[in-house]
């Protein structure tokens, strides 16, 4: 340091000092403010990417809560159309077990119609038959009774006997 001291050169100071104020006032008038501006956008540019990224953050979270409502919002409509379908389902069931159960009484009532027509068809046929053969009997025993002439005396007498007394 004493070297220093000794070589001090009062001129070579004031030069120096005179070409560092110059260096600063040339510094200040030409690149301090282009580098003031650009530090300002730089600082702006970063602080508008972090508004951008906190805008996109809190998008991103509206759109997961719409995405979640969303969600539910089908899940509801999917329930729905299942409980519908099934309400469905058992409508049609039901109303093609009504239509099996009508067209079987109509089955029961045409069959009891049916069978009622062949029971009187059936008792009128052998009330015929019975009575044909009724009158075949009757005729053959009146024949075997009349071709006597000593029994046709005796049926008209038993006849008018019947015949007073009633």
């Amino acid at each position: 340091m004493d070297k220093l001291l000794n070589d001090f050169s009062p001129g070579l100071f004031v030069v120096q000092t005179v070409l560092l104020l110059l260096l600063i006032f040339l510094m200040v008038k030409f690149a301090w403010k282009p580098i003031l501006n650009s530090l300002n956008e730089r600082e702006e540019g970063i602080q508008g990417a972090l508004d951008a990224a906190e805008n996109a953050k809190k998008e991103m979270a509206n759109l997961q809560a719409d995405n979640q409502k969303l969600l539910q919002e089908a899940r509801l409509e999917r329930e729905t159309m299942l409980k519908e379908a099934r309400e469905l389902k058992s409508k049609m069931i039901a109303d093609a077990e009504a239509e099996a159960q009508s067209q079987a009484n109509k089955m029961i009532a045409q069959a009891q119609e049916a069978i009622a027509s062949e029971k009187k068809a059936a008792m009128a046929e052998l009330k015929s038959h019975v009575a044909g053969l009724s009158l075949d009997i009757a005729e053959k025993v009146v024949r075997q009774e009349l071709s006597n002439k000593d029994k046709q005396l005796e049926l008209v007498e038993s006849m008018l006997g019947e015949a007073k007394l009633n």
